[in-house]
């Protein structure tokens, strides 16, 4: 029994009470509702990315949802809806048991400009949603398929189209990523016994990208998993460049700011001063002689301006400095 001096919550008052009246155990019911709902941290699979970063990889793969959209329409003449579902976090063994054993898995070579090796990316695309696009692409309707279960297997023909179709799908890849860095990406091979792939460990981290498409009224999924070794040569770029993306994955606009003037803070820049402006006529200037005098069209004690190559930066006065002339700053020109 629960002790008086224990506060329940509403939850657990009207679970003890549908007891008493159902004639049920106290103890269980009071011990299956804590009142409150906890998410459970899984300490032998912790979380490797920030938020920030799956952002990236988020508003990338948003980006390529748009270009597969248009890529899909003009291969298949067909109107496709696109559309990014979920970005996680998890171990490879976690994608690779939700695959079937006939399920075909393209393997994609990564090249980085910037760094020697890149990394490999993985590509699964369902079973009925490739049907659907071969049968398309060989003249069909591109209905879905009927009395396909998760042990069918591709014939030979239909791997070489599935390769063909990835191609096109694979190809705008490296525009979706032209807003961060520059990557090429390139098929290595169309896989079909996946479970004895090994490019990758079990219990490595990935970020699966789940992809949503449907083309009339068929619908499938796209799954792209990239392990963590890309993705640390993808983020170790990102963080070492001094640009706008630097600050998508971390950096500050205040440090960007810094570090920007840094770099140019030794520049030569031309300051000069302007005391004044007057037009004369070409017979006067021919007429001038020393002791002559020029109205300026300024009053006296009025304002310099200050120039910083061609634009007025400062307001100043006009003075003298260990015998030289020289101008006083006064204020900011805000104009």
């Amino acid at each position: 029994m629960q002790k008086m001096s224990e506060v329940l919550s509403q939850s657990q008052i009207d679970a003890l009470l549908a007891s008493v009246v159902g004639g049920g155990s106290l103890e269980s019911t009071v011990s299956n509702d804590t009142g409150e709902k906890y998410r459970k941290y899984d300490f032998y699979s912790p979380k490797k990315y920030t938020k920030d970063k799956l952002n990236i990889i988020k508003n990338t793969h948003e980006n390529y949802c748009r270009l597969v959209s248009s890529r899909i329409n003009s291969l298949l003449r067909a109107s496709s809806q696109v559309s990014l579902v979920t970005v996680e976090e998890e171990r490879y063994y976690e994608f690779s048991n939700a695959l079937s054993d006939n399920d075909a898995l393209t393997a994609i070579n990564a090249s980085l400009k910037t760094k020697e090796t890149g990394g490999m990316v993985f590509v699964h695309i369902t079973t009925p949603l490739m049907l659907s696009m071969i049968d398309r692409m060989l003249g069909g309707k591109g209905e879905e398929p009927q009395n396909v279960t998760s042990q069918y297997s591709y014939t030979d023909i239909e791997l070489l189209l599935y390769e063909n179709i990835t191609k096109y799908l694979v190809g705008v890849m490296k525009d979706a990523w032209s807003n961060y860095l520059e990557i090429d990406f390139e098929i290595d091979k169309v896989e079909t016994s996946h479970g004895i792939m090994q490019e990758i460990g079990m219990d490595e981290i990935v970020v699966i990208v789940v992809i949503e498409v449907i083309i009339n009224n068929v619908a499938g999924k796209i799954n792209i998993c990239i392990p963590s070794t890309m993705l640390t040569n993808i983020f170790g770029i990102l963080e070492s460049k001094k640009s706008p993306n630097a600050r998508a994955s971390g950096g500050t606009e205040d440090d960007i700011s810094r570090d920007i003037f840094e770099s140019i803070k030794e520049s030569d820049l031309d300051v000069s001063a302007k005391i004044g402006d007057a037009t004369v006529m070409l017979q006067d200037i021919y007429d001038l002689k020393q002791g002559d005098v020029i109205d300026l069209n300024r009053a006296q004690g009025s304002f310099v301006d200050i120039f910083v190559e061609d634009t007025i930066w400062f307001h100043g006065k006009l003075g003298v400095h260990n015998k030289n002339l020289a101008v006083r700053i006064s204020e900011i020109n805000n104009n």
